[in-house]
């Protein structure tokens, strides 16, 4: 696992949007696996800006969606569907096809993670899986207790999620359950980059970085993983040694 720490958001944004720049000139087919949410937002819209400015060729790539809330409408501005669409997909017009998101209201949910689970093993796995990390440490929907070894599954959303997704949404939302890339495939994946900022993130970094590798902190998985960065910026770092 690597370190880099940025001097703020902005830096640590654009960094982390040359890394998917790199990653796609390194192998155009690439597979991303994208989580939504606060901490990568500036990263997709310098994502997005260096792929025009550069004339970047991403029509190989595929886009896998991390996870979703179950329940929600795509079209809901909190859904993580609408978020990815909003700022990557539809900036970049990129093809229907190449893009794989979750159907939150999907009446099989079992049908929907075997869709996802054979979109990932029919394009060989994912090349690079960006993520943030919950204030309970999760990542993806993959909440404290978790099992390592799940795939794409359903989860029951913890309580700090639920009351913390709320941001995301302009009314009050019952968020109960969420389907989402489980942990196995976070190992699996060629490259894993986790990305943090605020100081309200530097408690759970922290433990995620220096503390012992368990279940109940889902995000120290990161230090099983062979090909892990981890990109902060100073305010996310600053309770590291």
């Amino acid at each position: 696992m690597n370190l880099l720490k940025y001097k703020n958001y902005e830096a640590l944004s654009e960094a982390v949007a040359e890394k998917m720049i790199l990653q796609i000139i390194s192998k155009p087919n690439t597979v991303f696996c994208l989580a939504s949410g606060n901490s990568p937002l500036k990263a997709y819209e310098y994502f997005v800006e260096k792929v025009q400015k550069q004339n970047i060729d991403y029509s190989q790539c595929v886009f896998i969606g991390l996870d979703e809330w179950v329940g929600i409408t795509p079209d809901d501005t909190g859904s993580c569907h609408y978020f990815l669409t909003k700022n990557v997909f539809e900036p970049l017009n990129v093809p229907t096809e190449n893009i794989y998101l979750f159907d939150g209201l999907a009446k099989n949910l079992e049908a929907e993670c075997q869709r996802i689970n054979q979109a990932i093993i029919e394009n060989n796995g994912i090349d690079l899986i960006i993520v943030g990390i919950g204030m309970n440490g999760h990542i993806g929907f993959n909440e404290p207790g978790i099992a390592i070894d799940n795939y794409v599954h359903v989860v029951d959303l913890d309580s700090v999620t639920q009351t913390v997704g709320q941001k995301y949404f302009d009314k009050p939302m019952l968020l109960k359950k969420g389907i989402t890339v489980g942990l196995q495939f976070f190992l699996e994946a060629k490259n894993a980059l986790l990305m943090a900022n605020g100081s309200k993130k530097a408690a759970i970094i922290k433990q995620t970085i220096e503390g012992e590798i368990t279940t109940a902190v889902p995000s120290t998985i990161i230090q099983l993983h062979r090909n892990a960065l981890v990109m902060l910026d100073e305010e996310a770092a600053g309770n590291l040694v």
